[in-house]
């Protein structure tokens, strides 16, 4: 069995900074890509930033110069600065794994509110 838990996201003002986190656990041989998505209501599911196991990174252009990822072994972080009401949504992180055949994983989602 493979868990992702990610944890983190609260209310912040404006302007202000966050850090979420996210652990995949389990039986795993690697993982290739760990990503962060997120999922505001009436919008559709976003990518926001990817990183591989080789720490090439890539981001959504509304969070780029904002936000950044990082990865060490099993856990990713993703540092929201500068934050705005538009980044206001459910994150969720993303993991494919090996198992020893990659399969993707998601977790339950963390509750990120940007508002004054």
């Amino acid at each position: 069995q493979v868990q992702v838990a990610e944890s983190g996201g609260g209310l912040m003002q404006p302007g202000g900074s966050l850090r979420l986190s996210c652990t995949v656990s389990g039986t795993i041989a690697s993982i290739y890509v760990m990503c962060w998505y997120r999922k505001a209501p009436g919008n559709e599911r976003e990518l926001v930033a990817t990183i591989t196991s080789s720490k090439l990174t890539n981001y959504a252009a509304s969070v780029k110069g904002r936000f950044t990822i990082s990865r060490d072994n099993s856990k990713v972080d993703l540092q929201m600065n500068n934050l705005k009401s538009e980044d206001t949504a459910v994150y969720y992180c993303y993991a494919t794994v090996v198992r020893p055949t990659p399969t993707n994983y998601w977790g339950q989602g963390t509750q990120v509110t940007v508002s004054s």
